[in-house]
């Protein structure tokens, strides 16, 4: 290094295997960012990646580097163990060899980065070493700008307030300034201690932009975003944004904030263009080829890198592609000058054909595109006639692919490949770090939209909710439309059920479209298929429109219908996807997704696609056996219940019945009431141990018998005797059973005659006119428990104006924490029903109990009340 002083060093060994570049290229970086030599980082770590690369990869050895720091510069030494291997010498009109060499690009690049470099042999080993100077910088001044007229210089208020932020590694305000204070009308009390983004609106794209949480982390970010203030609105701001750590180690981010239109206050300004009196050599490449500052997202570091491969050749046109994981497919990233068929996300094969000039993988010129047909496919028919094409490639992995045409033969030869080729490689690891951080936005943002996806699509089980779930989680998220289409059994044709658009005004149109076409058909095969009948339709009703109003075809105006046409063929003339909905081995449907004019979808989008679309197929299958169960069961449950009250002369009845249990309409509880033979009726009101099903089986039994057992002309003990036998009879199945049951006959003074056996269930309440309450009968033994039981019925007669009650266990257990409303609490608020009707003072009752406990009901309830009018006076 001549008399330069050695201010520090740092060594390390890497094995011979490949992941000790990344390594290798780590331990630079970090190495020159602890020394402050920032300026030269970028430049040493690719030097570094293909020198390490050459000697562990290619000659199959460790490799040992060694960082030299001076007060000027760093010195990088590479050595391996293969002193005798053939090394290129400097000399004048040197020959580096064929660009498509897949080995010994380190040596061009350091002729082309580094202010020295050399080669030097031991009897024991060989150094590759690069010497990288630090840029001059003018003392004290880091950026100027010229003398400007007062009239050209930025606009500010009067007083220019510099909001200071202070923002802690949790994310919460540590710090507020007066003139945050100010802008914002939050004083510091209000805001310290809360989360940054309870108080910002960060325009991005969920899973593909920075997010605010991402920004902060960032050792230097400078921006645009809003701060909603203390009146509600978002106040546009201009950021600046430094990671700083205090002593004690405990990272922060200072934020700086001004009003977006006084961003000049805090904006850095773009360098300068570099004097032509500095040497080439001390250019930083990457700069020079894709400007300062560079994009710090991928989207835009794509789109300059093409712009500027075209401008860098003079050409018509240039592309960026990148590979996806098999290094199968390229995948349109970035274009210019092509027509606008050749949009984002379109898809060509890695290998187009056979030959050196077939494959992406390897430097290509093509003289003439016209004798070489689909040699480059994503130029087919766009007249581009000479291209010249390089790889994109990180450690020896194809990554992407950059290329570059015109429109006249001949334009390019190999000279033009290798000045493109060293553009690509220097911006290849750039754009494989942004690309990996990209892909892994992506991921994380995917988790979690599964996440929320499964959760909303297992909180429903309603057929047309969840189809309407299924599409607005795909819009926009996914797709600009989606339409769903359900069958309903194997012999059934597809049925369009949803539509969806970002816009709802296109919704009508595109549903119109999509009916007048055949769906698509039912492939059970997985994954996303293209679907190009939309796309055509749309075209053909628009071509047709275009005919007519320039007098060809049918005559015809433009109206509202000729309007919506237009804007649906351009609402569907991108790509449209099918994806099959398949649960439990059976095709129930597709989900369609589609793009406007001409847009493609990403992979990573078809694959989270795919994944919804099996949760999507399951949620949906499980909504159908649902609805199919539970219209079973409800219609079953129906024939348990009575067909209707009859009517009963001079004596109101009515019956209020609520089942436990979503879904249920029948359960273990009970009533009955049914004309025995000429004025007399019977009655029954009972309980079966336990709800649901089970229970509603053995009230089937009850209830049936019952009836048939009356009618054969049995008294009440007989008809419960009989009943406590057929229920012994079911073994293992039966249940036992409370039982109120009684017969009614109206008499000619206007009372009502009642003989009542109370087996086992809440005594039955009657209600007098002078508003006292006692027991109607004596309490007996419950059915289905002992074979041999001696019943008895007891009469009584009801007067003008006298109520009978009889409830289930659901109504006089009504608990809310340790009280209970009981037979004492029921018979407090019958007292207070004289002179309601029947169904008024079931009504009563219902709402004492709902009213006794905060919760709903657990139990099932049966109300049946009877009651004896009082004689209407004579007019």
């Amino acid at each position: 290094m001549g008399s330069a002083v050695i201010t520090a060093r740092a060594a390390a060994t890497f094995d011979p295997v490949a992941r000790s570049v990344a390594t290798a290229r780590a331990f630079v970086r970090e190495t020159l960012q602890g020394w402050g030599y920032t300026d030269v980082i970028d430049d040493a770590v690719v030097l570094t990646s293909e020198l390490v690369t050459n000697a562990v990869v290619h000659a199959g050895t460790a490799a040992d580097v060694l960082c030299l720091r001076t007060e000027d510069g760093v010195r990088v030494e590479i050595s391996d163990h293969y002193p005798e291997r053939e090394i290129p010498l400097q000399s004048a009109g040197l020959d580096f060899g064929s660009p498509d060499r897949e080995n010994g690009r380190g040596l061009l690049l350091c002729a082309a980065l580094a202010s020295r470099w050399g080669v030097e042999y031991s009897p024991t080993h060989k150094h590759v070493w690069f010497q990288l100077d630090l840029p001059d910088r003018p003392v004290g001044v880091r950026s100027s700008g010229p003398l400007l007229p007062v009239g050209l210089l930025p606009v500010t208020d009067e007083h220019v307030r510099v909001a200071v932020v202070q923002i802690d590694s949790a994310g919460s305000v540590a710090a507020w300034n007066d003139d945050a204070a100010y802008l914002f009308g939050y004083t510091a009390d209000q805001v310290i201690g809360k989360q940054l983004t309870d108080f910002t609106a960060w325009p991005q794209t969920p899973g593909t932009n920075t997010g605010i949480a991402d920004a902060l982390r960032l050792s230097r970010w400078e921006g645009s975003y809003g701060i909603r203030g203390a009146d509600g609105r978002t106040i546009p701001v201009y950021g600046s944004h430094l990671r700083v750590r205090d002593p004690q180690g405990e990272p922060s981010t200072v934020c700086l904030l001004v009003r977006d239109y006084e961003r000049a206050v805090l904006q850095t300004p773009v360098r300068a263009p570099v004097s032509d009196a500095t040497e080439s050599r001390k250019t930083d490449p990457f700069e020079v080829f894709i400007g300062s500052p560079a994009p710090d997202d991928l989207d835009g570091l794509l789109q300059r890198t093409v712009e500027r491969a075209r401008d860098m050749l003079d050409a018509d046109a240039a592309f960026l592609l990148l590979a996806t994981d098999d290094e199968t497919e390229l995948e349109v990233r970035a274009t210019t000058g092509l027509p606008s068929a050749r949009q984002r996300f379109a898809r060509v094969p890695v290998e187009a054909g056979t030959g050196r000039y077939g494959s992406a993988r390897m430097p290509a010129v093509h003289e003439d595109l016209d004798a070489v047909p689909g040699a480059v496919p994503l130029l087919g028919n766009t007249g581009m006639r000479s291209v010249v094409t390089v790889p994109l490639k990180v450690e020896g992995r194809l990554t992407g692919s950059l290329g570059v045409a015109a429109e006249a033969a001949g334009r390019y030869s190999n000279e033009e490949a290798l000045r493109l080729q060293f553009a690509a490689d220097r911006i290849a690891l750039a754009v494989e770090s942004a690309r990996l951080g990209e892909l892994e936005r992506l991921r994380r943002g995917s988790l979690s939209f599964l996440v929320e996806a499964s959760d909303l699509l297992a909180g429903t089980l309603d057929r047309d909710q969840t189809l309407a779930l299924m599409a607005q989680m795909t819009v926009p998220t996914l797709a600009t439309w989606c339409a769903v289409y359900t069958i309903a059994d194997q012999a059934s044709e597809p049925e369009l059920s949803y539509v969806l658009h970002e816009d709802e005004e296109r919704i009508d149109g595109l549903k119109a479209l999509l009916t007048r076409i055949s769906p698509p058909e039912p492939v059970p095969t997985p994954g996303a298929r293209v679907w190009t009948a939309p796309s055509q339709a749309a075209h053909e009703a628009a071509l047709r429109i275009s005919m007519r109003s320039i007098g060809i075809g049918e005559p015809g105006g433009l109206g509202s219908g000729t309007r919506t046409t237009l804007a649906t063929a351009a609402a569907v003339g991108g790509e449209t996807v099918v994806l099959p909905l398949v649960a439990r081995n059976r095709v129930i449907g597709m989900l369609t997704l589609g793009k406007p004019s001409d847009d493609h979808f990403r992979q990573e989008i078809l694959e989270l696609a795919e994944d919804l679309s099996r949760r999507a197929a399951l949620a949906l299958d499980n909504a159908r056996l649902y609805s199919e169960r539970t219209a079973i069961s409800q219609s079953l449950q129906r024939s348990l219940l009575p067909p209707g009250l009859p009517t009963v002369p001079n004596v109101e009845v009515d019956v209020i019945y609520r089942a436990a249990g979503e879904g249920n309409e029948v359960g273990g509880d009970f009533y009955d009431v049914f004309p025995i033979r000429d004025g007399a009726y019977g009655f029954a009101i009972g309980d079966v141990c336990g709800t649901g099903p089970e229970a509603a089986a053995v009230t089937g039994l009850a209830r049936h018998a019952l009836r048939l057992l009356a009618r054969e002309g049995f008294g009440g003990p007989a008809v419960l005797e009989r009943l406590n036998a057929a229920i012994l009879d079911e073994g293992t199945r039966s249940r036992f059973l409370t039982l109120l049951y009684g017969e009614l006959w109206p008499q000619e003074d206007g009372s009502a005659l009642l003989k009542v056996v109370c087996a086992g269930h809440p005594l039955p309440l009657r209600l007098r006119q002078d508003g006292s309450v006692e027991p109607a009968a004596d309490p007996q033994p419950l059915l289905g428990v002992m074979e041999d039981l001696e019943l008895y019925e007891q009469a009584f007669t009801l007067e003008p104006g006298d109520v009978l009650l009889c409830v289930t266990d659901g109504v006089t257990e009504r608990r809310e924490g340790t009280r209970m409303l009981g037979d004492d609490g029921l018979a407090d608020v019958l007292a207070h029903c004289t002179g309601l009707t029947a169904g008024a003072v079931a009504a009563r009752i219902l709402r004492a109990v709902e009213r006794f406990a905060a919760d709903p009901p657990s139990d099932d309830m049966a109300i049946l009340t009877m009651r004896v009018p009082e004689p209407r006076p004579a007019s």
